[in-house]
């Protein structure tokens, strides 16, 4: 059956590949620690998840739970209709691209690609070519007689994601596979990686830390914290929606302001939507603030924001001015490069761009007018 991902593209599965249920998973350690806690999710075939979080929050446990390298304190994995919770790794129907390559060193790319194949005993001629066309597909058939330590990293990646797929999984589970390799070349071998899922059609689960490699590249975008799954769904979904404040910090650095004591004006629709004390917590992206002359060239219908500017940082083409307001808080504003900025500013920002969350740090959902500015 034909998907459509989140992004609106027409992909479809493998024959192989197969739906996931990770069912009310908890990971406790003989520490006592508690790595996973209640973890929850139904994923289809032939859909791209991405784990984001910071270190620690659970995600690169949550993979080696589905792959059988961790044995559950509670819960179950379901691969397609198969209840694989107590199945050894091998018998999952699972491969695994880890960030440290775990090439065999003494092989060449060729066999090192064709391995999973040998120990499945597959015939040969029948190995061999397999083995060929990934390497082909991969850009790698130049260096296929060469050993790892001839390659460069981005070369070394590519054939331990081919060594994953070339037994045609059930599931592809990623972890970090991009972290050491330098910003160029990740950014290469992202779209490649994509490019090689949508063919493929192999359901993936792909763990990071990095924002803008999660968005690249997720149908659907799984934000950890402290083993809980903190929000779950399209990329821009969680983006544009952040559903708790940890999340809009996380992805995309929103700008927070604690309306505690803040020296911020609000328009009548936010004071509507806050608690009688007016406590919570304020935010807008630095893209969503706009840089005016003065407060006279904001309408009723917008955030103005007051700030006295402490650092600039050139981003090639624009700028990015930090500046304190609101009772001595931070924020940040995006201009052009060739902008002038002065000491004191002013920044608006449209109603619809703001997000309103409680002292818990939970959404607080608003009807918020557009502006007539609003893009």
């Amino acid at each position: 059956m034909t998907t459509t991902t989140a992004r609106g593209e027409q992909a479809e599965p493998a024959s192989s590949s197969r739906s996931v249920g990770v069912e009310m998973i908890t990971k406790v350690y003989s520490d006592g620690k508690r790595a996973l806690d209640g973890v929850d999710l139904a994923v289809e075939p032939g859909t791209f998840v991405v784990l984001l979080g910071p270190s620690g929050c659970g995600k690169t446990t949550l993979l080696r739970c589905i792959a059988g390298l961790e044995r559950i304190s509670a819960g179950r994995v379901v691969i397609g209709d198969e209840d694989v919770t107590h199945r050894e790794s091998g018998e999952r129907g699972v491969a695994m691209v880890f960030q440290n390559y775990a090439l065999y060193p003494t092989k060449t790319v060729l066999e090192n690609i064709e391995y999973p194949l040998r120990m499945a005993k597959a015939p040969r001629q029948d190995r061999r070519r397999r083995a060929r066309d990934m390497a082909d597909l991969l850009h790698l058939g130049p260096v296929t007689g060469s050993r790892p330590d001839q390659l460069s990293g981005g070369q070394r990646q590519r054939v331990g994601i081919g060594r994953a797929l070339v037994r045609e999984p059930n599931v592809l589970l990623m972890d970090e596979p991009l972290s050491n390799l330098d910003a160029e070349l990740r950014g290469e071998l992202r779209a490649e990686i994509r490019r090689l899922q949508r063919r493929s059609g192999t359901t993936t689960f792909y763990v990071t830390h990095d924002q803008a490699e999660a968005l690249a590249l997720a149908d659907r975008l799984v934000v950890m914290r402290d083993g809980r799954i903190e929000q779950d769904g399209p990329p821009e979904q969680v983006y544009q929606q952040p559903a708790t404040r940890f999340v809009a910090s996380f992805l995309g650095g929103m700008n927070m302001l604690d309306l505690a004591g803040a020296q911020v004006a609000l328009p009548a629709p936010l004071l509507a939507t806050l608690a009688e004390d007016r406590t919570g917590w304020l935010g807008v992206r630095p893209e969503d603030l706009r840089l005016v002359a003065g407060p006279e060239d904001a309408t009723s219908a917008e955030l103005v924001l007051h700030g006295t500017v402490e650092e600039q940082e050139l981003l090639g083409r624009e700028r990015l001015v930090h500046f304190r307001t609101g009772g001595d808080q931070c924020a940040r504003v995006r201009v052009h490069a060739d902008q002038t900025v002065p000491a004191d500013i002013t920044v608006i920002a449209n109603l619809a761009d703001i997000h309103l969350f409680d002292t818990a740090g939970r959404r607080l959902h608003a009807t918020l007018p557009l502006s007539s500015g609003s893009r």
